[in-house]
């Protein structure tokens, strides 16, 4: 059985973070393993509450892992503080992890700044080298590159100017597109769109969280980044076409609407 390593957030309300995650990697019939970085108060109507775990702690949970149960990939999601990020960048070096999704968790859907900026840059300096694929919605891929994106043409080049100091694949989410919801996934200065149509359905709560771990899952399993993010929107796709209505926000997906 493949192993996946999710290194995020806890939503109490299960459907986003650590939680959507591992829901996720069941789905994909991986064996699920979490660190986590934070604990978080909150449901389909809001984020409430954030207590942060200890870099220490994060460390330790790291170590446990890696020296038992080897992932054969890692996501990583919300990790807030730069002392966190810096612990990560270690570990993942000391263990020379492999298949790494980066999620850049740094705006919230309302617009607020998620990151403090040493975070911010921690994050850019250590932890973005060392991902594989990292899988910025617009709001983010703003935030790295330097401008606004509206366009496709735009989306290109953020992805350009990402690239200067980013070696990984990156996978630029469209779902904030006027237009479209098209997602370009950019990769040694070759791009590959993906051509998808709005799914008619307002409960999208941890679709970002669901998706790089499903590229994590197909990742381990010994797919391409190409397939591997295909196969992640199609996994997305039906879950969110099932339909499941929860809470009294926006909802979560049905992760296991195949099993």
């Amino acid at each position: 059985m493949k192993k996946v390593l999710t290194i995020a957030g806890s939503d109490c309300s299960g459907g986003a973070g650590i939680q959507a995650d591992l829901k996720t990697m069941t789905a994909h019939k991986v064996y699920g393993m979490s660190v986590i970085t934070a604990l978080t108060a909150q449901n389909t109507t809001g984020v409430y509450g954030i207590l942060e775990a200890g870099a220490d702690f994060v460390a330790n949970q790291m170590d446990c892992v890696f020296t038992d149960i080897v992932p054969d990939a890692v996501k990583i999601g919300m990790v807030s503080s730069a002392p966190i990020i810096e612990t990560i960048a270690k570990k993942l070096t000391e263990y020379q992890a492999k298949n790494i999704v980066l999620d850049p968790v740094m705006v919230s859907t309302s617009g607020s700044k998620l990151l403090s900026d040493d975070a911010m840059d921690a994050l850019i300096t250590k932890l973005i080298p060392l991902a594989d694929i990292i899988t910025p919605n617009l709001p983010e891929a703003e935030c790295l590159c330097g401008f606004s994106i509206h366009t496709k043409e735009e989306m290109v080049r953020a992805a350009e100017a990402i690239a200067k100091f980013c070696k990984a694949a990156i996978l630029i989410k469209g779902g904030h597109l006027s237009d479209t919801a098209d997602d370009l996934l950019y990769t040694a200065g070759k791009t590959h769109w993906f051509s998808s149509s709005r799914v008619d359905n307002p409960n999208t709560h941890g679709t970002g969280c669901t998706l790089s771990s499903a590229i994590a899952c197909n990742l381990a399993m010994g797919y391409p980044a190409e397939t591997s993010v295909e196969h992640a929107k199609n996994y997305i796709t039906g879950a969110l076409q099932a339909g499941l209505d929860l809470g009294k926000g926006s909802g979560p997906l049905d992760h296991c609407f195949d099993l």
